[in-house]
């Protein structure tokens, strides 16, 4: 393949993936709890080529670097996931969680494992545990007893609830959170939820209010960490870089042609 064809293109397929964050980050601007991703991006590796023995001692006479590098092209390194604290807004929902600080929600999956999320939309299913909107329990489990009529969240997680109309309240467990050494780490899963990787470490178990974990607020909810005019921003230069290394490979296209027409 003609070199500049390859670097054009892998410089296409990069700046595609990186549209693609783009737009997956604007799709969801309203989602709850979703944080942004990135797209880091690294050249490819460098490639020598040496003149003809005569050019290269009248170019070293003259101190002259007599092997270029050239560079092969750009690919997209990693996708880190911005975790910075979103917006809390107010609901009017009592299951409604908003973490304020670094702490996680920890969620048991179908097979098993543990999963891991910020957005805290929860409320109770018909066997009257304490879930997430797709169904993913709350771990360790809360089970909420028939005929709650009143629930009271503190800022460590504690949650009481009234039952039958009653003023009293009974306590019926806490609400822990984890904590990573590096969440940016963390694996996406879709529906708002990530899993430890290597890059992550394990999860550290606490409670909400214990130091780096942050608190819980009732009655409210994170939103998303987007900001819609940035992501438009760089949608816009994203593009133009694009139209670029089009109108290069045009460039490129047009100079083959020359040459054969040379040739015959």
């Amino acid at each position: 393949m003609f070199q500049p064809f390859y670097v054009a293109a892998t410089g296409l397929s990069a700046f595609q993936d990186k549209l693609l964050t783009i737009t997956d980050n604007l799709a969801n601007a309203s989602t709850v709890g979703f944080k942004k991703g990135n797209t880091e991006m690294e050249s490819l590796f460098y490639v020598e080529k040496s003149f003809k023995d005569v050019l290269d001692e009248a170019m070293q006479s003259h101190g002259v670097q007599t092997t270029p590098e050239f560079g092969t092209g750009v690919r997209i390194a990693a996708t880190p996931k911005d975790f910075t604290q979103g917006t809390i807004e107010s609901t009017d929902s009592p299951l409604d969680l908003a973490i304020q600080g670094e702490g996680f929600l920890q969620f048991e999956m179908p097979d098993g494992s543990l999963a891991y999320g910020r957005a805290g939309n929860l409320h109770v299913d018909n066997d009257g545990n304490l879930v997430d909107p797709n169904g993913h329990i709350v771990s360790p489990r809360i089970v909420f007893p028939d005929g709650v009529t009143s629930v009271t969240i503190s800022q460590n997680g504690t949650i009481f609830v009234g039952v039958n109309g009653s003023l009293d309240q009974e306590e019926i467990g806490q609400i822990s959170l984890v904590r990573f050494p590096n969440r940016e780490g963390l694996k996406s899963l879709g529906q708002n939820l990530y899993s430890e990787t290597e890059a992550s470490g394990g999860p550290i178990e606490g409670n909400a209010g214990d130091e780096g974990y942050g608190t819980l607020a009732q009655y409210s909810l994170e939103q998303s960490n987007v900001d819609v005019i940035s992501e438009m921003m760089r949608m816009v230069m994203v593009q133009r870089v694009f139209d670029t290394i089009t109108k290069a490979v045009q460039s490129y296209d047009g100079m083959l042609t020359s040459l054969e027409r040379m040739k015959s």
